[in-house]
């Protein structure tokens, strides 16, 4: 082997390729064998897409497993719902917006987008930088990377950066013991601009603007990029998932901030190998992986957590490409 793969200490693709998914066997010999592969669209018509689709609600969203609202704590749980299901859809099967259930998925999403230009629900009233970053990331990758309402969305989500040039949750300035639901149903929280920056709803806000090809060299990003990198391996600055261990829990599609999640956004953000600190990352990647090639995800066992460790490695392995060179 050479390349990428050579500076491994085993040989990820047979464990990959052996897992017998189709989509993830697409994406496999289309991004680290570089096949020719076809069109993603012989993606959607597997089983699991077509599922998912015939879920989906007259509005375009997804119903969330139970409830659709919560009234007293002003919760959109279908929003959340179609954020996940979103992301398996275009992270996982390649959907487009030429597709009649991602159309109206993005209207419906669109349609929850305030004057101001972000969207909110999943924390009742308040402001959700995070999440809306997150949702951007998945329609941009969709193809609605020139639509007016995603550069809304990127221009409000520049203007609500802190002072240090990262993102926080404007809800986790609040103490606990003002959580209540007068808090969700209220007014949004302005932000301290003053206070430091937050790593957790830093990473999920430039997976944005890493997919979006006009807004990667923009010297706000590359900022944002810089602080963030720094915090590799260390503790956030406020409670939610606060520790340092969680840069080490990964998942696909990639929710929560995580090392690969990371790695991945300044690999498209021009960040090259010899960075301190991507060194860093792509070294706990080579000196941690197992046997069968792969890398422990830290969400347990069983069938679900294995095939989350299968999408995890493809992850890995394309952060790894970039990084490492071809073969």
């Amino acid at each position: 082997m050479t390349g990428w793969r050579a500076c491994l200490h085993f040989d990820p693709l047979p464990t990959l390729l052996a897992r017998g998914d189709l989509a993830l066997a697409y994406w496999v010999r289309r991004d680290l064998q570089e096949e020719r592969t076809g069109s993603s669209e012989s993606l959607w018509e597997l089983p699991a897409p077509q599922a998912l689709v015939s879920k989906q609600q007259a509005d375009g969203s997804w119903p969330y497993p139970g409830k659709s609202y919560d009234p007293q704590s002003n919760t959109n749980y279908d929003l959340l719902e179609t954020y996940r299901t979103l992301g398996l859809l275009v992270e996982m099967y390649g959907l487009q917006r030429q597709h009649p259930a991602l159309a109206e998925a993005a209207g419906y999403l669109f349609g929850l987008q305030t004057d101001a230009g972000d969207i909110r629900g999943i924390l009742g009233n308040q402001y959700m930088p995070y999440y809306f970053g997150a949702i951007l990331t998945l329609l941009i990758r969709a193809g609605y990377a020139d639509d007016p309402r995603v550069e809304k969305g990127l221009a409000w989500l520049l203007a609500v950066r802190q002072e240090d040039g990262g993102w926080v949750i404007p809800a986790q300035l609040v103490p606990a013991r003002k959580k209540t639901n007068e808090l969700w149903h209220g007014q949004p929280v302005p932000t301290d601009p003053a206070r430091p920056f937050s790593h957790v709803a830093t990473d999920m806000v430039l997976r944005a603007f890493a997919a979006h090809p006009a807004y990667r060299l923009h010297p706000a990003v590359q900022t944002a990029a810089r602080l963030l990198k720094g915090r590799l391996f260390k503790p956030d600055l406020y409670n939610d998932r606060k520790g340092a261990a969680y840069w080490l829990k990964f998942q696909f599609p990639f929710w929560w901030h995580s090392l690969v999640a990371t790695l991945d956004s300044l690999s498209r953000l021009g960040f090259e190998r010899m960075d301190q600190e991507v060194a860093r990352g792509l070294e706990w990647f080579i000196e941690n992986q197992a046997e069968d090639g792969l890398w422990d995800t830290g969400y347990g066992s069983g069938e679900r957590a294995a095939r989350n460790r299968a999408w995890v490695g493809l992850a890995v392995c394309r952060v790894l490409k970039r990084y490492l060179g071809e073969e």
